[in-house]
């Protein structure tokens, strides 16, 4: 079981070279290696990369993903809602300090695996997807739907004191501004550096604006990550 306690990890883009303070806590006892499935070459995994790095994200990207999920839709819940995938978000709540009695928007909500797992441990929740089909399909009681483009939600600045992003593009501009200042972002990959949509925890602090902190561990077959500003 490896940890590396709290330490300074230099980060490079093209805003400069930040230096950031990442956290590695002990694995999960139940974490376990996923099985190959998206290496670096698949299509999703450069689009994340391009998105987080600030390259133009076009009206064709959006109808391009909006429709391989719509396609997705009918068979996601079944498919991606198990208690392996969920031990990455289980163990954020446990042990990454995060906001429990706060506001929360999760972006790219999906058919609401993570409002499932959320449910009886968070105050408030609201669920945001591109995708309609996958909106239609996720369980309403739970949280509120409100299908938008991630590049542009609709929400007022500083509205939300964590934002979850399961398996999701992240856009890091717009993260930042939807959440308030002493908030918190919590990044998950069920599959660790196997999801297709994957970015390690030191390039997710460094795509943000600005200085942030975090702390992450791996649980199940994924990851989680927490971050504040710092």
């Amino acid at each position: 079981m490896k940890c590396n306690r709290r330490r300074p990890v230099r980060v490079g883009t093209g805003r400069g070279t930040l230096v950031a303070m990442l956290e590695r806590l002990p694995d999960h006892p139940d974490v376990a290696e996923p099985e190959p499935f998206a290496g670096p070459d698949h299509p999703m995994r450069r689009l994340t990369r391009a998105v987080a790095l600030g390259e133009r994200w076009t009206a064709d990207d959006a109808e391009r993903v909006s429709t391989i999920f719509d396609g997705l839709a009918a068979d996601w819940t079944a498919d991606h809602v198990d208690d392996v995938k969920a031990k990455p978000v289980r163990d954020a709540i446990e042990r990454g300090d995060v906001p429990l009695d706060g506001r929360w928007l999760e972006i790219g909500s999906g058919t609401g695996a993570g409002a499932m797992v959320l449910d009886g441990h968070i105050s408030t929740l609201v669920a945001t997807d591109l995708s309609a089909e996958m909106l239609r399909h996720s369980p309403a009681e739970l949280a509120p739907r409100v299908q938008s483009d991630s590049s542009t939600l609709p929400f007022p600045d500083r509205s939300f004191d964590a934002v979850l992003l399961i398996n999701m593009l992240l856009f890091p501009s717009e993260v930042d501004r939807v959440l308030r200042l002493a908030g918190t972002i919590v990044w998950v990959n069920t599959l660790g550096d196997q999801t297709p949509i994957h970015l390690p925890p030191e390039d997710v602090l460094d795509a943000l604006p600005g200085n942030w902190t975090g702390r992450w561990a791996r649980a199940g077959t994924g990851f989680w990550l927490t971050a504040l500003r710092a």
